[in-house]
């Protein structure tokens, strides 16, 4: 297929996916961005502005979705007391009310060692069409009828050797559903055919590093015309051609791993962070080809860098909140600094910020959210506290937002 026809198709697609007040994937429009109609609160707590509060059963730290008059989300239920085997499961519930609609086991299994901070279902799942695409990492794939629950496919022949178990979301390009695959050996990534979940395509990352491992969900973009899915992994961020899996450049960051912030695409730039031990944001132009480590980075920034949320960027403004609770503001195109500042003192950022009605919303894993108004000088708008543990990113939703906690689904709005 040419590449300007797969392009074609892919805007299509995604078009469609994003029109109206939808949610269809992690981080929505995949930057973090909502509607610019959306109309959410900027103050709550655990009695104010809550719709409704179900408990869903089981753990997971995937983002919930919403298309329409409902919202999906994953989870992993433990099955015996001591937590040996579980149900991999993914739900559909009432936006009116939080009530259950459907309830479809995908994978029983053995649990498996995780990481303390993760879950068994990590990976958000993506809408398109009428299905929804759930991924558990290296414990399977499947499709879904958003309508009723029932499985299309599964796909589980593609066990790898995780370190701390799951995390990247899986994405659509075109007719191919990818997602990283990157354990403590031979990392790839790969593309299934969405239709019926055969495998279209793996290509491994041959990058040298210590440590394989990372968790950063891909993210598909558009230069001039051509398109490419960017993914972050141990050692360097790639460009791939979604239909082939060719590479196309690739930007070494030395021993990075753990990676897990999400690329973002903004100004023309792949902003990427380089994860585990000491994180460094990359600027990097996506037009070259080949190792392009020496000759299309416009800027890094080593402090202040979060190891697990993402990059958001508001215009020609760059934000970024680290593990601990700073934030801190750059210019996006030269990476000089606005600012830098505390927005919560308990810390523990592992969500990534979003941007809706004007603001942006940091929540760390007490549910802490701190709202800020875009701008080069640092303004706090708020600070929200619903007194629960949760480590999930937010959806947005027409007039409020949905966060999963620990053990509850809660929908935010007036």
């Amino acid at each position: 297929m040419k590449a300007h026809l797969l392009s074609a198709i892919i805007f299509w697609s995604t078009a469609s996916i994003y029109a109206g007040e939808n949610w269809p994937a992690f981080r929505g429009n995949h930057q973090g961005h909502a509607p610019e109609s959306t109309s959410v609160p900027l103050s709550w707590s655990a009695e104010e502005n809550i719709r409704w509060k179900v408990p869903v059963a089981g753990k997971a730290w995937s983002s919930p979705i919403a298309v329409g008059d409902r919202c999906y989300v994953t989870t992993a239920v433990e099955l015996d007391s001591e937590a040996k085997e579980i149900s991999l499961r993914a739900l559909a519930l009432n936006l009116a009310d939080g009530s259950t609609i459907w309830d479809t086991e995908i994978f029983r299994m053995p649990a498996g060692r995780i990481h303390k901070k993760n879950s068994h279902a990590s990976p958000s799942p993506v809408y398109e069409d009428g299905r929804i695409y759930v991924h558990f990492g290296h414990q399977g794939t499947a499709c879904l009828s958003a309508e009723d629950g029932k499985i299309d496919w599964t796909q589980n022949s593609l066990s790898y050797a995780p370190v701390h178990g799951n995390g990247s979301s899986p994405i659509i390009a075109g007719d191919k559903l990818i997602y990283s695959a990157d354990g403590n050996k031979d990392p790839k990534l790969i593309a299934l055919n969405k239709n019926d979940g055969t495998v279209a395509w793996e290509k491994a990352r041959d990058v040298e590093v210590r440590r394989f491992f990372s968790f950063s969900t891909p993210l598909l973009i558009d230069v001039k015309g051509k398109p490419q899915v960017i993914s972050a992994c141990s050692g360097a961020v790639i460009s791939y051609h979604p239909e082939t899996g060719k590479e196309i450049w690739r930007c070494l960051y030395g021993e990075g791993y753990s990676v897990t912030p999400r690329p973002v695409f903004a100004n023309g730039l792949i902003y990427a962070s380089s994860g585990f031990d000491r994180a460094i944001a990359y600027a990097i132009r996506p037009d070259g080809k080949g190792d392009v480590t020496d000759t299309h980075v416009e800027w890094t920034y080593s402090k202040t860098v979060p190891r697990e949320s993402s990059f958001i960027v508001v215009d020609d403004l760059f934000y970024m909140n680290d593990d601990k609770g700073i934030v801190t503001c750059l210019d996006a195109k030269t990476g000089e600094l606005h600012y830098a500042e505390r927005i919560s003192p308990e810390g523990g950022y592992s969500g990534s910020p979003i941007y809706a009605s004007g603001h942006l919303f940091f929540t760390n894993g007490e549910s802490v959210t701190t709202v800020v108004k875009p701008g080069k000088t640092f303004n706090k708008a708020g600070e929200n506290r619903l007194g629960e543990y949760g480590l999930s990113t937010f959806a947005v939703l027409e007039d409020g937002f949905l966060h999963r906690t620990e053990s509850h689904l809660i929908r935010i709005g007036k």
